[in-house]
């Protein structure tokens, strides 16, 4: 059990930083606007059961409302129709849920175009200067969206056009889904694609290839700009829903000081 006890004391004595990666949840949190005749999720929700009172005199507690996909959360494979008979949110295997990660850092690209898109090329630069991908770990996408979060209006970016936020290009997503080790992607934005993704061939194409491939997705992650560019190790276990597309997770990040 040394190893264990070794993690513990490092992570009580500021070895290891342990950095949340999650926005907070409330009924504030940004979510997904899909156009009609699509459904929608609801925002997310508290109704109070009881607060000291004559409901339970001792105890406070609420019911809450939520989609599956609303804040920073997990993407099962079976999310997506590529994948339809894959993995549920229940089915990943828990030893898939603390892997290592790495951070690609666009931030000053997709701050100039909204509608900013990674290519291969970026990713085989960043192999260059850094080395392979973690093989079962994250690809975690940094592009400095998480500072718009606050604001559902400036988060989505929409316009008569639909959304700007930046993302993944179709031949990029193929080739992470297919011919790179990595379990799965983390972004900044509401989803793993790119606003303007539905309009793409296929459409949603981290989505298609990256779920169809039964790797997972995490979205809406905040504080990539704290952790450095490889080495951390990332914990991300959503709520076990039996036959559930994803759920809301709590993700955080292990970096060695």
């Amino acid at each position: 059990m040394s190893v264990l006890r070794n993690l513990v004391e490092s992570i009580r004595n500021g070895g290891i930083e342990v950095i949340d990666l999650t926005a907070p949840l409330s009924s504030e949190t940004p979510i997904l606007q899909l156009p009609e005749p699509f459904g929608n999720t609801v925002p997310f929700t508290l109704k109070e059961i009881s607060r000291y009172d004559d409901r339970g005199p001792a105890w406070y507690w609420n019911d809450i409302s939520t989609g599956e996909h609303t804040g920073t959360h997990f993407d099962a494979p079976v999310h997506w129709v590529t994948a339809r008979d894959g993995e549920d949110v229940s089915q990943v295997p828990v030893d898939r849920l603390i892997a290592p990660a790495v951070v690609l850092d666009l931030s000053a690209e997709a701050g100039e175009d909204p509608d900013f898109l990674l290519e291969i090329k970026h990713v085989k630069a960043w192999q260059e200067a850094n080395g392979p991908l973690p093989d079962g770990g994250w690809l975690l996408y940094r592009t400095g969206w998480d500072a718009r979060s606050h604001d559902q209006e400036r988060f989505l970016n929409a316009d008569e056009a639909g959304p700007h936020t930046p993302g993944i290009s179709v031949e990029c997503a193929r080739w992470l889904a297919e011919e790179t080790p990595i379990a799965g992607l983390g972004v900044e934005t509401v989803g793993t694609d790119a606003g303007a993704a539905h309009g793409f061939d296929p459409a949603f194409p981290c989505h298609s290839f990256l779920l169809g491939a039964g790797k997972y997705g995490l979205t809406q992650l905040r504080n990539l700009d704290r952790l450095p560019v490889t080495g951390a190790v990332v914990v991300a276990p959503p709520l076990p829903i039996v036959g559930g597309s994803g759920s809301p997770v709590r993700v955080l990040a292990l970096v060695e000081r």
